[in-house]
């Protein structure tokens, strides 16, 4: 065996070691929150413990990596649906199909405040959702068919407010946060809407 070959081998390990860690952490995380150990994680993947931190500095990098993953879904989600020709019903299917995605994953917003969402990465990336939302947001105020004075910054705050309202009974009524989101999709309707007691936020802080 060559060195270029040993070189070759060593990274296409590495390359597999960290994708089978972060297959592991997303079903482990999804499933029972961010207090799995990392041992459990490891012995999910088949890998030694070590392993996990020769790819990931600390448990807060190993979070922000999965929540990169979810994001990055869902701007590939808003992103495809800008090309549909009802803008509403593209609206609707991205809020549900993002609502759905973190109904899935028990940890995503256990995660929020933590320090993993202040890596420069996942800022960046919810900046990325919050102008995909906004491209898609204003195809349906301009098709007069959305309140014209709803953002892309609400509706990604909106996907988190589905589904933190309905978390509580998620385990029992897996799809109750359905009625949440219709209820904020007859909320965002043009037709009789009044004008919003508080002007548009600006992008989410991640202090």
């Amino acid at each position: 065996m060559t060195e270029t070959t040993a070189v070759t081998g060593q990274r296409a390990d590495m390359v597999r070691n960290r994708r089978l860690l972060l297959e592991a952490a997303t079903a482990a995380f999804a499933e029972h929150g961010v207090e799995v150990s990392i041992g459990e994680i490891a012995q999910r993947a088949g890998l030694a413990k070590g392993t996990v931190f020769r790819h990931f500095a600390s448990k807060e990098e190993l979070l922000a990596a999965i929540t990169l993953q979810l994001l990055d879904q869902l701007v590939r989600a808003a992103k495809r649906l800008l090309a549909a020709d009802d803008a509403e019903a593209a609206l609707r299917e991205f809020m549900t199909d993002g609502v759905e995605l973190l109904a899935a994953d028990r940890a995503f917003c256990e995660v929020i405040g933590r320090p993993s969402l202040q890596h420069s990465g996942v800022r960046d990336t919810i900046g990325v959702l919050c102008e995909a939302a906004e491209a898609l947001t204003a195809r349906a105020r301009e098709q007069g068919t959305i309140r014209g004075d709803v953002t892309g910054t609400d509706i990604v705050l909106l996907l988190g407010g589905i589904h933190q309202t309905a978390a509580p009974l998620l385990a029992t009524q897996p799809q109750v946060w359905r009625r949440y989101l219709a209820l904020a999709l007859d909320g965002l309707r043009a037709a009789d809407a009044g004008t919003l007691p508080h002007p548009p936020p600006g992008r989410p802080h991640l202090t």
